[in-house]
């Protein structure tokens, strides 16, 4: 799979080679001429970054001329030919040629003339008078210049066959052509991409150009190419005079990883644990979700409940010192305030305003009772979902900001968590984060994401403080009733998964842990304590990002939602982890691009509707690339040597 990826020095080679062979041919006969080919390679209407532009003597073969494409797939070169004295003139007018050949059934080339130097647009449009291919050139030279369409549009499908007219715009004039595009057409003339005459470039009986030099161009991947193209070669080109050629290439879906460009630490995924409403876990469901083999969640944070009565606080210690022996951690949320500290107001349930001290008590008690009993609770809630105002304990924006200024201090040994709303709403978080004293009682940010809330936030990353999304489920019908199991819902998990990891979430919390619509199964349709789709997703990150790891820039070239991809780094190992998601129902081919650091081979554990965090052979990375296929409606997790 990397016939794609061919083996080739560094940029700045390739620019000390040509710089070497124009040396050479500085000395050639008072008619050997250096012209300049420049020209901007696109995929539909995206800029290649970095691939390798080569121009290939065809009369001898070892004086080939290259260059690499800008960020915007700009590249410039210079080609030796053998001219007549004079031919080098300004053309006498402004001028867009007729396309040849005329009609076309694949590649066609436009020609066109500048009087002097201007910024160029080339538009071609259906006889509606809709756009169809656009080509922003820039600032483009005197002389005579041209592009090649090969009759795709913007978004690089086939256009339909009929009439089409091509637009320039330069020098601040227009002039506008018809052409004709019969896919069924063959004619001995048609420019194919694999033999390319190009006869508006240089017209073989046009006695000025007798004797110059013919080129194979070849377009292929440098270790930096953004996004991978398919190499394509256009043979039996003619050069004479300063031209431009454009290009438009096929390109592979490319995932670009940089290692150097660190975002969030990642603190771990996992679920909640809630004993008021359903049985405690048994010592084998433990392990197995806490554990990282094979068949196991490898799940990181365990939450709880910090119940109104402490009656029942010891029920949850056993569990919790489980997994927290198995390297989790705790954390907890209150859903309703002791009824000796609370008030109905209008109907809603609230703490009593003079009671904020004796409720920050409360919650510093349990912490106290947790870590007297063997467990330590790393992050504590002031409330869950305090802007649900019909089931628990509510707060509103003005009573939660100032709990967290005058009293969130009393809460002692713990990282103190809020305001987890039940959308992670920012009008809640934002007024304590914008206050000092409130915002340094603030230890994390959390929230849910039921139906909103899923974004990054740039405040909370401003004033230091990790964001954490500490509780969903997904396709929820009815209150609990008739949850949604399919894979498709499985699929919709490990989306909400990367999509919070690449909105800088430190951390990933499911509801119910053992639960017929969540990771394991309680015996309703699967055998209780077996895993579901769900959990084998779940586990596909779990397992695989550690808590310490951090996310890395990752890019998707060409932009879909269909293809999701995440990245992260171990520091202390250099191990590197790429989970990537496949939306579509078809097996996809993606490229994956490592930069700023080394990657031997990627080990694939893939979840589909027929696997189950199946391992798959070792993958060699081909200086930084490497091209892989991913089952459709898949995860699949990468991960290094």
């Amino acid at each position: 799979m990397n016939n794609y990826l061919p083996k080739i020095a560094p940029s700045r080679i390739y620019s000390f080679f040509l710089a070497s062979i124009l040396l050479i041919f500085s000395s050639f006969q008072l008619f050997a001429q250096t012209v300049s080919i420049s020209g901007r390679i696109t995929t539909s209407r995206w800029p290649v970054d970095g691939a390798l532009i080569r121009f290939i003597d065809e009369a001898d073969t070892t004086l080939q001329f290259s260059a690499v494409t800008d960020a915007s797939g700009n590249y410039q070169l210079g080609v030796p030919t053998s001219v007549q004295l004079g031919q080098f003139s300004v053309p006498k007018d402004f001028g867009l040629a007729q396309n040849y050949p005329n009609p076309f059934s694949s590649v066609t080339a436009i020609q066109y003339n500048l009087q002097r130097q201007a910024d160029v647009q080339i538009i071609v449009f259906n006889i509606l008078g809709r756009e169809v291919r656009e080509y922003s050139l820039g600032m483009q030279t005197t002389g005579s210049h041209n592009i090649v369409w090969d009759g795709r549009n913007n978004q690089g499908q086939r256009v339909a066959d009929g009439i089409y007219l091509y637009r320039l715009q330069a020098e601040g004039i227009t002039r506008v052509k018809k052409m004709m595009f019969s896919s069924g057409l063959a004619q001995a003339g048609d420019i194919h991409p694999a033999n390319f005459a190009a006869p508006l470039l240089a017209k073989q009986n046009d006695p000025q150009v007798a004797g110059s030099g013919t080129y194979t161009m070849r377009i292929e991947n440098t270790p930096a190419t953004y996004p991978v193209v398919i190499p394509k070669q256009i043979d039996h080109l003619t050069v004479a005079k300063d031209t431009t050629i454009s290009l438009s290439v096929d390109n592979i879906t490319t995932a670009r990883v940089d290692l150097d460009s660190v975002h969030q630490i990642i603190r771990g995924f996992g679920a909640s644990n809630i004993l008021l409403w359903r049985p405690d876990m048994t010592t084998s469901e433990v392990e197995r979700a806490f554990g990282t083999g094979d068949g196991q969640l490898g799940f990181t944070i365990l939450r709880i409940m910090v119940e109104a009565d402490k009656n029942r606080w010891p029920l949850y210690i056993t569990t919790a010192k489980k997994a927290q022996d198995l390297g989790a951690i705790v954390i907890a949320s209150p859903w309703h305030a002791p009824s000796e500290l609370a008030e109905t107001v209008n109907g809603i349930n609230r703490v009593r305003h003079d009671k904020y001290a004796e409720y920050a008590s409360h919650l510093d008690s349990f912490n106290t009772f947790m870590a007297n009993n063997g467990v330590t609770i790393y992050g504590l809630s002031v409330q869950n979902e305090p802007d649900i105002t019909d089931q628990w304990t509510s707060w509103t924006t003005d009573e939660m900001f100032d709990f967290m200024k005058n009293y969130a201090h009393l809460i002692n040994g713990t990282n103190v968590m809020a305001p987890e709303s039940f959308q992670f709403r920012k009008v809640m978080s934002d007024p304590i984060l914008n206050d000092s004293m409130a915002c340094a009682n603030t230890d994390i940010v959390c929230g849910h994401i039921y139906g909103g809330g899923l974004a990054s936030y740039p405040l909370a990353e401003e004033k230091g403080k990790e964001s954490w999304m500490t509780e969903y489920l997904i396709n929820e019908l009815s209150h609990g009733i008739g949850m949604d199991t399919s894979w498709t819902a499985a699929m919709l998990t490990g989306q909400t998964i990367n999509d919070c990891m690449a909105a800088n979430m430190n951390a990933y919390v499911w509801w119910y842990l053992v639960r017929y619509y969540g990771p394991m199964c309680d015996g309703k349709y699967l055998r209780k304590g077996e895993l579901t789709k769900k959990g084998y997703v779940m586990s596909q990150y779990a397992r695989f990002v550690r808590p310490g790891d951090v996310r890395v820039e990752s890019t998707i070239f060409p932009p879909t939602n269909s293809i999701r991809l995440t990245a992260y780094k171990d520091n202390e190992s250099s191990k590197t982890v790429i989970v990537a998601l496949n939306q579509y129902t078809t097996p996809m081919e993606v490229a994956i691009s490592v930069q700023n650091g080394e990657v031997g081979t990627l080990t694939p554990y893939t979840t589909s509707a027929a696997k189950d965090v199946s391992k798959g052979d070792d993958l060699p990375v081909t200086e930084g690339k490497i091209i892989v296929t991913l089952a459709a409606l898949s995860v699949t997790t990468f991960v290094s040597n």
